[in-house]
């Protein structure tokens, strides 16, 4: 539904209920916007103004005898075209830069320091989805022995990611077997992105001689060494500081997204948007804050929840940090702390790579 035709009164009157709302979590009456947003207009006036917003699915009422409260629509108008975002504090954002700076070199450890600073500025759940690795370009590979049937691989790619996976062996693989391979495996496999690794893997090694067995490991296309579900990591942060939100009050709805939290691919899901169509912030062409806004979020554990979300860089590859609370939530500055936040981890991932 377009809303081209709102007037500014009308457009006024919404964000003034939205403002009030967010800081009250009470709906919101004619009486209440008159007193304190308005010497011009009466009670009266504003009541007309509020069933016209009701009229066109901008604002519901709970009760009959109740003020009004912002529908999802509601909020998705006042975020499009009505939200200004609130410049950080020079002290905020100081504190945002040195918490993901002094978090060291480790990828995991910098997205987790990052998670907790989201969710202690925010006071809501702080989110970080790890880059796909599926993406990564592999820089090295590094084949260790760690036992006489036991090998570690380990696999880095460009930018400082880096995982590794433990291969059973049937039979003791000779050093020198051990050693050649590793060099054979990086002449031919670095440089190329490893999910194109694993769907070419078997013609790169076909002419490869060498212990079969060994050679079995790497060439299977469903071996665990290029398909490690690195997808699925995620640092969360700051549950607790929803379980005192009024909409938590009601025990099915905490339940509801307590599992949400656990199921860590939903929650993924969640906050990279998968089937919705949220609307991004930031200069055109630029990745920005996106928000996805309660129906719109395509879990239906969340869809009582609003997720600001941005994309960081490392390399090549991208993940995600976000805030996730109850749509009744300050947008003009978790956008703020969103956008901050996801700037500074690309910018310390970038320092990283460069080490």
């Amino acid at each position: 539904m377009s809303f081209e035709n709102l007037s500014d009164r009308e457009r006024a009157v919404l964000s003034h209920l939205i403002d009030h709302y967010v800081s009250s979590a009470t709906p919101v009456g004619s009486r209440v916007l008159a007193n304190q947003y308005y010497k011009d207009l009466s009670s009266a006036s504003i009541r007309n103004i509020l069933q016209d917003l009701e009229e066109q699915g901008l604002v519901a009422q709970p009760h009959t005898s109740a003020g009004r409260v912002p529908t999802d629509t509601g909020y998705r108008l006042y975020v499009d075209t009505l939200l200004k975002a609130e410049p950080l504090t020079e002290s905020e954002r100081e504190r945002i830069r040195s918490s993901v700076s002094g978090a060291g070199k480790s990828i995991d450890a910098i997205l987790g320091q990052t998670t907790r600073i989201l969710a202690e500025i925010a006071h809501q759940m702080g989110v970080t989805v790890a880059p796909k690795f599926d993406q990564g370009i592999l820089k090295r590979l590094q084949l260790v022995r760690i036992s006489s049937e036991r090998i570690l691989v380990a696999i880095v790619v460009k930018s400082g990611l880096a995982q590794s996976v433990i291969l059973e062996v049937e039979a003791r693989i000779k050093d020198d077997e051990l050693t050649t391979l590793e060099s054979i495996l990086n002449e031919k496999l670095s440089g190329l992105k490893l999910g194109e690794i694993r769907r070419t893997i078997s013609a790169r090694l076909s002419s490869v001689k060498g212990n079969a067995r060994l050679l079995k490991l790497f060439i299977d296309t469903e071996s665990v060494v290029w398909n490690q579900e690195s997808d699925s990591q995620a640092h969360v942060v700051g549950a607790e500081n929803l379980m005192s939100q009024p909409e938590f009050a009601d025990r099915e709805n905490l339940l509801e997204f307590v599992r949400t939290v656990e199921e860590r691919n939903k929650l993924i899901d969640a906050v990279n948007g998968v089937g919705g169509a949220p609307t991004s912030f930031g200069a055109p062409g630029a990745p920005g804050v996106v928000v996805t806004i309660g129906s719109e979020n395509p879990t239906p554990e969340v869809k009582r929840c609003s997720v600001v979300s941005a994309e960081y860089k490392v390399g090549r590859v991208k993940g995600r940090v976000a805030l996730i609370g109850p749509t009744r939530m300050r947008y003009s500055r978790l956008v703020s702390i969103v956008e901050y936040t996801a700037q500074s981890l690309t910018d310390k991932l970038r320092m990283t790579d460069n080490d």
